[in-house]
C-alpha cells in the first residue's frame, strides 16, 4: 500500500499534464477563424453560410439554409429542408424516406419535407427574399460531443495510471520482499588510521548489526548471515545491536547459530534499542553463552588497538545507559580506539574522547526508500561512511529487516572494514 501510494503520487504530475495538453488541442480544433478564412468543419456540425453568394457545401445530416437567389436547392436524403417561396414558382426538393415534396404556400411560406423518420418538421417562415437562420442545434450537439471525448479521455488515463501503478507497486514490493529475506550482501571498505601499529595493518573487522531475529526469521536467517561472517575470514566481529525482537524463552532456538560465529581475536557484542524492549539483561547473558563477549561500556585491547563499546542511548530510560567516559576516559591515546555504538548520533558524545574510528548501525540504511530521507532528519549518517563532529563514522545497513520483510534501495549487509595504517 505505501508504495502504490507513493507510485500514484509521482503519476500525478504527468497525469495532470497530459489532460492540459489534450485540453488545449481539444480547443485549437475547435476554434472557428474569423477573418474570412473558410471554416473546416467535422460531419455532424452546425456549419456557417457563405454570404458572398458562393454555394453552401454541406455534410450529410446538417441543417441546410436555403439560397435566396431563386435557384434550386438541392438536399440529401432524409435531412430537414426549410424551402422558401421567392422568385421561382416551387423549390425542388429530393425525396426524403417516403418521396414527399414541399409545396409553396401562401404568404411565402413552405412546409418542410418529410425528414424520412416518421415525423414531420414544423414549417419556417422567412420574410420573402430574406434568408431563414440557421439551425442552432449542431452547435449543442458539437458540445455534447467535445464533453463526452473529455471523459472519455480522462477516463483512459485515470484507468491506465491504475493499472501501471498497482503493476509497479507490485513489482516493488516483491522485489524489496526477496531481497530482504535473502542473504546479506558484503560490503567491503578501507579505512585508513594514524595510529594503527604496523602489525594491526590490514585487519578485518566484520561489521553486522540490525540482525532482528523474530518469531518470522526462523532459524534459517541466523545461519544465512553466519555464514556470510565466516566466509570473509575476519580477525574481528562487531555485533552493533538490535540483535533480537523478542525474549530468550521465545527465540532463544532461533538465536542459536551464533555460537558458530569465527574470527581469528573474537566476536563482541553492544545492546540496540531494541534489547531494551524484549529484555537486554537475559539477552547479554545468551550472547555471552553463545560465545560472544558483550561490551558493557568498557573496552579491550588487540594488538596494540583499543575496540571499545558503549550501551545505547536508550538504555538510559531503563538505568543502563552509556558512559563514553567509562568506556574512553582512561586509556592511551596513543593507541587508536575503535568504538562500536548502535546509533550514529552517538559520537556526538564520542568526540571528545578522540576516538578514530566508530562503527553502527541503527539506521538499516532507511530499508525502504524514501524512507533514507527521513532518517536522515534523526541520525548524522544513514549509510556508509561520514564524519559526525570530526569522529569517523561507518554505518552498516543491518543484516535483517524490521517491522515488514521488505528491503528497496537499503539491502541487507555483512561490512568488512579493513584497517589500514595511514
Amino acid at each position: 500500500m505505501f508504495y502504490l501510494l507513493v507510485t500514484l503520487l509521482v503519476l500525478e504530475i504527468p497525469r495532470l499534464l497530459t489532460l492540459r495538453l489534450w485540453a488545449g488541442s481539444s480547443r485549437t480544433a475547435n476554434d472557428v477563424p474569423t477573418d474570412g478564412s473558410p471554416a473546416v468543419r467535422e460531419p455532424g456540425t452546425a456549419k456557417d453560410v457563405p454570404t458572398d453568394g458562393s454555394p453552401a457545401v454541406r455534410g450529410p445530416g446538417t441543417a441546410k439554409d436555403v439560397p435566396t437567389d431563386g435557384s434550386p436547392a438541392v438536399r440529401e436524403a432524409g435531412t430537414a429542408t426549410a424551402v422558401t417561396a421567392a422568385a421561382a414558382p416551387a423549390s425542388i426538393v429530393r425525396a426524403g424516406k417516403d418521396g414527399a415534396l414541399a409545396q409553396p404556400a401562401a404568404g411565402g411560406v413552405s412546409r418542410a419535407a418529410d425528414t424520412g423518420l416518421g415525423g414531420s418538421v414544423p414549417p419556417v417562415t422567412g420574410a420573402a427574399g430574406g434568408t431563414p437562420g440557421a439551425s442552432d442545434g449542431g452547435a449543442d450537439g458539437a458540445s455534447a460531443d467535445s464533453e463526452k471525448r473529455g471523459i472519455e479521455r480522462r477516463l483512459l488515463i485515470a484507468r491506465g495510471t491504475a493499472i501501471f501503478a498497482g503493476l509497479t507497486a507490485a513489482g516493488i514490493t516483491g522485489y524489496g520482499v526477496k531481497t530482504a529475506t535473502g542473504a546479506p550482501q558484503i560490503d567491503r571498505v578501507r579505512i585508513p588510521i594514524a595510529k594503527l601499529p604496523r602489525a594491526m595493518d590490514g585487519t578485518r573487522l566484520a561489521v553486522v548489526s540490525d540482525i532482528h531475529i523474530g518469531p518470522l526469521t526462523g532459524v534459517d536467517h541466523a545461519r544465512r548471515i553466519v555464514r556470510v561472517i565466516n566466509s570473509v575470514n575476519a580477525d574481528l566481529v562487531c555485533v552493533v545491536g538490535d540483535l533480537v525482537d523478542g525474549s530468550v524463552a521465545e527465540l532463544g532456538r532461533f538465536a542459536a547459530p551464533l555460537a558458530g560465529i569465527e574470527s581469528r581475536h573474537g566476536a563482541f557484542f553492544v545492546t540496540g534499542n531494541h534489547e531494551y524492549y524484549s529484555g537486554a539483561e537475559e539477552w547479554i547473558d545468551e550472547v555471552a553463552r553463545l560465545g560472544i563477549r558483550p561490551l558493557r561500556n568498557e573496552r579491550v585491547e588487540i594488538n596494540g588497538l583499543d575496540l571499545a563499546g558503549v550501551n545505547d542511548l536508550t538504555g538510559e530510560q531503563q538505568g543502563d545507559a552509556p558512559d563514553f567516559a567509562r568506556a574512553l576516559g582512561d586509556r592511551d591515546t596513543n593507541r587508536p580506539v575503535v568504538l562500536m555504538a548502535h546509533q550514529p548520533v552517538a559520537a556526538r558524545e564520542a568526540a571528545p574522547y578522540g576516538v578514530d574510528l566508530q562503527v553502527s548501525g541503527h539506521t538499516h540504511g532507511g530499508q525502504m526508500a524514501p524512507f533514507n530521507m527521513l532518517v536522515k532528519l534523526q541520525q548524522p549518517v544513514v549509510s556508509g561512511f561520514g564524519e559526525v563532529d570530526g569522529v569517523p563514522v561507518y554505518v552498516t545497513n543491518g543484516a535483517g529487516f524490521w517491522g515488514p520483510p521488505v528491503r528497496v534501495g537499503a539491502p541487507p549487509q555483512v561490512t568488512v572494514i579493513e584497517l589500514r595504517v595511514a
